[in-house]
């Protein structure tokens, strides 16, 4: 019986397999459909912020050790122990903000045993990603150090779950505080005499979850007392305001936030001045996948990119409700966590660790159309992070021994910078189904930016583009595909999928550009 049934289980699996293959090569031979659209670049949204293309590292498989850490003992080319090639390829990509330490992970991180000489750093059990041993070699100068090679804003998440306020009031006092203090001269003997400026400060992460299992109105009291000794003061032992994050929902839980706001007015009854309002709240939102990366079928590919609708209505709802609290807008909205989330595979994880996955196209285009969203909703954000940057869910960066590559979706970030800063415009496609073809546009004085994606893995797309108000004078293209949406760049073939330069046809307020099937394409125009 059990010979038989595992003959079965090899069968099946087998079958599975080819089929999923067998459907990634429809895409061979596909229909071309014409769409007409309008850009409006009269029509300013808002600015897209380049924090709405930020990122997330966990103490979590290799993303942290292993990963963009490795000592710097190691032989692995480093730089005082930062892997050297991660930290050019991030440097290169241009890194707004960096979220850390979680994450869970965060809710069970106490600051100072990742202070001081390493080889006296206490180790302790990380209960939330396998119940491995944590070092601490990698603590809060070491990431202040990441930030700084990378060029990227720390963003500190700190631990309301197991923590305490003089914790977490303490870890800022030790970042920020100029000098004169206990702390702020622990941090100088520690090696860093200048303070770290740490101006983004999450108090908590998924309180809903990990965080401590509350519910809303009790986490609101947390948030309250955490945040009155974080930052009673603006400025808070620096001389820059402190930027709090308050946790959010998951995924669009209206009843969350619609509870949360409501125990949070409670706190202005007698003295509102001590009670931090939020800079940002922020929501975490997760596509889900049905399969191993690289083994999707047609179906489940189409059931995941059809979530990014769902994450745009979210957005779209959660700010509106957020608004009957805040009706001056001083809360931003945050997506703090984001990205695919496949299936592991249990031999991936043994080798890479926990949560590793590999990225395919169809995580590029997914990564695309994220970013889409969050251009077309650039009044409602103000940072979203994907989660996570390297070796873990929906990363850029894969890492094994000495090798260190970039993936799809790091080429799709890449080619999507052009928007950082500009302002998102209108864009009409009329086509607002799931899997319809995705678009944003920016502009910034002569220079109009449009991503095209489209998400369609059996058609292509003739895209003729009218601009209203301005015209064109010339323009460049570049295109990221691959005939099989379960490819992927590996350790021995890393350019497997890379961006090339792409026809665009360009005259006066006509723009034409054809889309192959499940591609990204960006058009940097000049405008006339």
């Amino acid at each position: 019986m059990h010979n038989s049934t595992s003959r079965r289980d090899f069968l099946r699996g087998a079958s599975a397999t080819l089929f999923a293959a067998a459907t990634a090569r429809k895409a061979l031979s596909y229909q071309s459909q014409e769409q007409r659209i309008k850009i409006d670049a009269g029509e300013e949204i808002g600015t897209i912020r380049p924090e709405l293309h930020g990122h997330f590292a966990e103490h979590l498989g290799s993303c942290t050790y292993g990963g963009l850490w490795v000592g710097a003992g190691s032989k692995i080319p480093n730089i005082n122990g930062y892997r050297k090639q991660a930290v050019e390829y991030l440097k290169a990509l241009g890194i707004p903000v960096l979220r850390w330490p979680g994450g869970c992970f965060a809710d069970d991180y106490h600051w100072r045993d990742g202070i001081g000489p390493r080889a006296k750093r206490p180790k302790s059990v990380n209960i939330w990603w396998g119940n491995y041993t944590e070092d601490n070699s990698f603590g809060t100068h070491e990431f202040i150090g990441l930030c700084k090679l990378i060029g990227a804003e720390p963003y500190l998440a700190g631990n309301v779950g197991s923590g305490t306020p003089r914790e977490l009031r303490d870890w800022v006092e030790y970042c920020n505080y100029p000098s004169g203090s206990t702390l702020s001269n622990e941090r100088a003997a520690n090696g860093s005499r200048e303070p770290f400026g740490v101006k983004i400060w999450g108090i908590g992460n998924e309180n809903w979850g990990c965080g401590g299992a509350m519910a809303p109105e009790e986490y609101a009291a947390h948030y309250r007392r955490y945040s009155t000794f974080v930052a009673s003061r603006p400025e808070s032992f620096g001389s820059s305001p402190l930027f709090l994050v308050a946790c959010g929902p998951n995924g669009n839980n209206l009843d969350w936030t619609k509870r949360f706001f409501e125990g949070l007015q409670t706190a202005k009854t007698e003295i509102p001045r001590l009670a931090r309002v939020p800079g940002g709240y922020a929501m975490h939102f997760y596509s889900n996948g049905k399969s191993p990366a690289t083994e999707f079928t047609v179906e489940n590919m189409q059931e995941q990119l059809s979530s990014f609708a769902r994450i745009e209505a979210a957005v779209k709802q959660q700010r509106e409700l957020m608004d009957t609290y805040d009706k001056q807008h001083k809360i931003g909205l945050m997506v703090d966590e984001w990205g695919v989330w496949d299936r592991m595979v249990p031999d991936e994880q043994k080798k890479y660790g926990r949560l590793w996955q590999q990225i395919p196209m169809r995580a590029a285009v997914a990564a695309a159309m994220g970013l889409n969203v969050f251009h077309r909703q650039a009044d409602k954000l103000v940072m979203c992070n994907i989660a996570q940057i390297t070796n873990v869910l929906h990363s850029l960066l894969l890492t094994e021994n000495e090798k260190c590559i970039r993936t799809s979706t790091y080429y799709a970030f890449e080619m999507m910078k052009l928007h950082r800063s500009k302002k998102a415009i209108a864009v009409e496609t009329g086509d607002d189904s799931p899997l319809g073809l995705s678009i944003s546009a920016s502009r910034q004085e002569q220079d109009l930016v449009i991503t095209f994606v489209n998400p369609k893995h059996d058609a292509a797309i003739k895209v003729s583009a009218a601009l209203a108000g301005v015209n064109a004078a010339s323009g460049k293209a570049q295109v990221l595909r691959h005939d099989d949406f379960n490819a992927c760049n590996t350790f021995d073939k890393p350019n497997e999928i890379v961006p090339k330069s792409h026809a665009i046809r360009v005259e006066g307020s006509k723009v034409e550009v054809d889309l192959p099937p499940l591609s990204i394409v960006t058009a940097a125009l000049r405008l006339a």
